[in-house]
């Protein structure tokens, strides 16, 4: 079985940018429409594209971002996953009307773990994942500015009991880095949780996709890359031949 890749385009004010350890203080704005940028992720062989709304993840005022959302899904056929922010019934169908694929919820699971329970009655586990962000297996919330008081394992444990199939594990040390996927971590949590696993962050090398793709038993099925595409460390392309 291939491991699924799935490349990242994070938004601030409409705008493709990559944090450091998430950090909106530490940010890289890079070159480039994200609208043509998802139009040549597809072009190169992409199943599906991550999408974050990093504005609305530290709850900045509304930004262009959901307007660069709705002129993506216009023009690319591959599914979308969309984040950040989105911390109500309300917000999630907001963008599943706009026609985003998978959505990725994390403060809200973390603190109100009922409305979770109520999302998945409302939209099935098919059109939601939860994202799991932690700092030396701890979850960070609302933009990895607070911390949630919970293990990264438990909320995976907890999130499965309600009835999620789909987490995105990102190790946030390691975000924007370049050194390499916490790949004993994530394969931790795949294996304990029992659930599905997208690994996010740090993602450095080609060497990173094959160590994740040697872990497929454990239920990391795929891997959201990012800053490792925009700076030329590799090509879609020759991760998508590695993965296969």
């Amino acid at each position: 079985m291939s491991l699924v890749i799935i490349p990242a385009i994070d938004l601030r004010d409409g705008r493709c940018v990559r944090l450091v350890q998430g950090r909106k203080e530490n940010t890289t704005v890079y070159d480039g429409d994200p609208v043509s940028i998802a139009l040549a992720h597809e072009a190169q062989g992409a199943r599906m594209i991550h999408l974050v709304d990093l504005d609305g993840a530290f709850s900045d005022p509304n930004s262009r971002n959901r307007q660069v959302l709705s002129e993506i899904i216009s023009n690319v056929k591959i599914p979308l996953q969309f984040g950040g922010g989105l911390r109500s019934l309300d917000d999630i169908a907001q963008v599943i009307e706009l026609g985003v694929s998978r959505v990725v919820i994390g403060t809200l699971a973390v603190e109100t773990p009922k409305m979770l329970v109520q999302a998945l009655n409302f939209f099935g586990a098919g059109r939601l994942a939860v994202g799991i962000d932690a700092r030396d297996g701890q979850v960070l919330t609302r933009g990895w500015e607070r911390e949630g008081k919970i293990s990264a394992l438990e909320l995976a444990k907890e999130v499965a009991a309600a009835g999620i199939e789909r987490i995105v594990y990102t190790d946030v040390a390691r975000d924007g880095m370049l050194t390499g996927v916490n790949v004993e971590q994530t394969s931790l949590i795949a294996r304990e949780s029992g659930l599905k696993v997208t690994a996010s962050g740090g993602v450095s090398s080609l060497a990173d996709v094959t160590r994740l793709k040697a872990t497929r038993e454990s239920g990391i099925d795929s891997v959201i890359i990012g800053k490792a595409l925009y700076e030329r460390r590799f090509t879609l392309a020759e991760a998508l031949i590695c993965a296969s």
